[in-house]
């Protein structure tokens, strides 16, 4: 079981460019006329940002485009120059890769992994909570065959340290 960091209900469809209804544009899609304002999230405040855990639900449950959404509010919120900003852009293009990758795209899933993993690499190991170093070397693993399974954002409590090996945060929820 794929824990839950968030209690909002995920949506009821994963979109898929071309095969299922545009989630805000059409007035079939699960979000249809949704705006995301930007979200101002620092290291104190992530852990009871409901939007954010909501981001990492739909990022670990394969909503790839949704997480790319829904994180680009917070990438808008804190500004793309901040280290959380490129944490942020770094887990979008994690989610596009994957996104592309669950659509056949192989050379526009490695060009979006390969930048993923130099912005989550770039910052500290652990930031909002996430081993985001090592989320940058499960997503080349998985890419490259190594790894069967997508990599997962796990919330870690980190306090301060750079140790992703701490508790899990809360959840899960169901």
């Amino acid at each position: 079981m794929i824990p839950r960091y968030s209690r909002e209900s995920l949506p009821p469809y994963r979109f898929l460019p071309g095969k299922s209804p545009h989630p805000t544009r059409s007035p079939a899609g699960h979000s249809y006329g949704r705006k995301l304002a930007p979200i101002v999230i620092d290291d104190q405040s992530w852990r009871s940002c409901e939007p954010y855990l909501f981001a990492i639900d739909l990022f670990n449950h394969g909503y790839y485009w949704e997480a790319h959404e829904a994180l680009e509010a917070i990438w808008q919120g804190v500004g793309a120059d901040t280290p959380i900003g490129t944490f942020a852009q770094g887990v979008i293009q994690a989610a596009a890769a994957l996104l592309k990758q669950t659509m056949g795209e192989r050379r526009s899933a490695d060009r979006l992994a390969s930048a993923a993993a130099a912005k989550l690499r770039a910052g500290a190991a652990v930031i909002l909570g996430v081993d985001a170093w090592g989320l940058a070397d499960r997503l080349e693993k998985h890419l490259d065959g190594q790894l069967a399974e997508p990599p997962r954002l796990e919330l870690r409590e980190c306090g301060g340290r750079s140790d992703p090996n701490g508790p899990p945060v809360r959840g899960p929820f169901t």
